[in-house]
């Protein structure tokens, strides 16, 4: 749920006290689903809002209905605050936050705007100028929010094709964003930037009942772990490299200490995964003789011919009985 739409939702219930989904629906221009969605998500979330069923019920915040912006504790208002201030780049965001600010109790605003201010995302990489959110972005998540089908113009490794999905997510991982959706081919993750045109449809979709994104997100990237673990070496390298190993392999660096003992004084075994044994050679060569690979030959073959390749490019043959250039005769 976006930052600006949970303060919309906490704002709305501080000045009315009392709301049904649908009056939440219709002030946010959301459909009803998501309505009872946000707010349910409000209360899993730990914010004191709760519902009360039957005639003249709704949701309502604990402590009544003018409790100070909705009953938020001291830690709860810090919570917010650390998860929305890193989008206040965004001006709907600043400006929701602004609000949100003035309706803390005042004993909590100095502590809230200090929380929003104290943490600073910054994406981009040692050396790179970091890349802007697409502008597809905003697009597809108004259609994830508003559940509008959208036809998609996707260019993949196949080609260009067009597709009629259901939009079901959006996921930022490692500066690239990817779109959950159904189609006719079954639930897909793609790529945003390879999207290069989203026409939102007319007709809505209901989201299935049992769709979490959290949950889809790390199916699908358990997916994709393994199929790019398909190669797996083992090798022999000093302990105190360990932590430089593990940064570079990540989740594909297992087994780090299972075989302490026999691999040496001070050497460690372990077990590394990529999709193919040239892929772990290449990666592998940079560490010189301060790594071994013990197995598989693929992986050894593919270092061994690295190294004929490197020394044939940049071997200096020596000057046997000659003085170097530099040194007068």
């Amino acid at each position: 749920m976006r930052a600006d739409r949970l303060v919309a939702v906490l704002l709305l219930l501080q000045s009315r006290g009392r709301v049904t989904a649908a009056e939440v629906a219709a002030e946010l221009e959301v459909s009803l689903a998501t309505a009872r969605r946000d707010l349910e998500a409000l209360s899993t979330a730990g914010v004191p809002v709760y519902p009360q069923p039957g005639r003249g019920g709704g949701w309502s915040l604990v402590g009544g209905a003018r409790t100070d912006l909705s009953g938020l504790t001291r830690d709860e208002a810090h919570a917010l605050f650390l998860v929305a201030g890193p989008a206040a780049g965004d001006p709907a965001t600043r400006t929701a936050l602004r609000k949100l600010v003035r309706a803390l109790p005042g004993t909590f605003r100095a502590e809230a705007e200090a929380a929003a201010q104290a943490v600073v995302v910054d994406h981009g990489a040692w050396g790179d100028v970091p890349e802007g959110r697409p502008a597809l972005v905003d697009r597809l998540q108004r259609s994830v929010v508003t559940r509008h089908r959208v036809e998609l113009t996707y260019a993949s490794r196949r080609g260009r094709s067009r597709r009629v999905v259901e939009p079901l997510g959006l996921v930022a991982k490692d500066e690239v964003w990817y779109l959950l959706a159904d189609g006719l081919a079954g639930r897909r993750t793609f790529r945003v930037d390879r999207v290069e045109a989203v026409a939102e449809r007319a007709e809505t979709f209901d989201v299935p009942a049992d769709f979490d994104l959290a949950r889809e997100w790390s199916r699908v990237v358990d997916e994709v772990e393994r199929r790019r673990s398909t190669t797996v070496a083992t090798v022999v390298v000093a302990e105190r490299f360990l932590p430089v190993l593990r940064r570079q392999f990540g989740r594909h660096c297992t087994d780090v200490r299972s075989d302490v003992h026999d691999a040496g004084a001070g050497r460690v075994r372990c077990r590394l995964a990529a999709p193919t044994a040239l892929d772990l050679a290449r990666t592998l060569a940079g560490w010189g003789g301060d790594l071994e690979v013990l197995a598989p030959d693929t992986v050894r073959d593919e270092l061994a011919r690295l190294g004929r390749e490197l020394t044939r490019t940049y071997d200096v043959q020596p000057t046997v009985g000659r003085a170097p250039a530099d040194v007068p005769s």
